[in-house]
């Protein structure tokens, strides 16, 4: 690996990094999950973003989501779907913002870790900047002479930084501070996370393809 392609691997990982760690649909899910719910239903969570942000990375990495912008159609179905799983979590969080009373942020929800990597994922394949993110990147890693060395050490390496990332989130916020803050601003936290994903919906809902 000569040192051009070792300048590219470098912009690849600090463009994933800045864009992984952005505040977004996916970090603010895990975040409101980690201060509601507790620590283990957060990893669960930011396991299943990682895993979807891993397959349009693999996706991008083989050219089939290029393919996937040439069709208007499919770029469509895939924003229609993201918008309203955004106004579907943006109803949620306001249900839950109004309610009068809400469990410990130390307990563990009914749900399944199974349902919340399912959630996570679905959260991450639905979003369509996820594959334009990917193409962008691997087209600043790969130049003409890439090998595939650089394809494995730029997938190995964005995965590990999505992972510091996202766990990160899970670990940080699901604290005994973090958790006594949220008891303490429960329907304001809620509530900002009901705006953020609405306004992240809609936004979505009404983009051009």
């Amino acid at each position: 690996m000569n040192m051009v392609q070792l300048h590219h691997l470098g912009l690849v990982y600090v463009a994933y990094l800045l864009a992984a760690a952005s505040p977004g649909p996916s970090n603010m899910a895990i975040m409101g999950v980690a201060m509601q719910q507790g620590r283990a239903p957060a990893v669960f969570l930011a396991l299943g973003i990682m895993t979807g942000s891993l397959f349009w990375a693999v996706l991008a990495a083989t050219g089939i989501s290029t393919v996937l912008t040439t069709f208007a159609g499919a770029i469509f179905v895939l924003k229609i779907a993201g918008g309203l799983y955004l106004l579907f979590l943006a109803v949620k969080a306001g249900r839950s913002a109004l309610a009068v009373h809400s469990r410990s942020a130390g307990t563990i929800d009914d749900a399944k870790p199974i349902d919340l990597y399912r959630r996570g994922l679905l959260l991450h394949l639905t979003n369509p900047k996820a594959i334009l993110g990917w193409i962008a990147i691997m087209t600043l890693g790969l130049g003409p002479d890439a090998s595939s060395t650089t394809l494995v050490a730029i997938l190995a390496g964005c995965a590990v930084l999505g992972l510091v990332v996202f766990l990160g989130y899970a670990l940080v916020f699901s604290t005994g501070m973090m958790g006594r803050a949220y008891l303490r601003c429960r329907r304001w936290v809620e509530g900002a996370l009901a705006l953020a994903f609405g306004a992240a919906g809609i936004r979505l809902l009404l983009s051009r393809p």
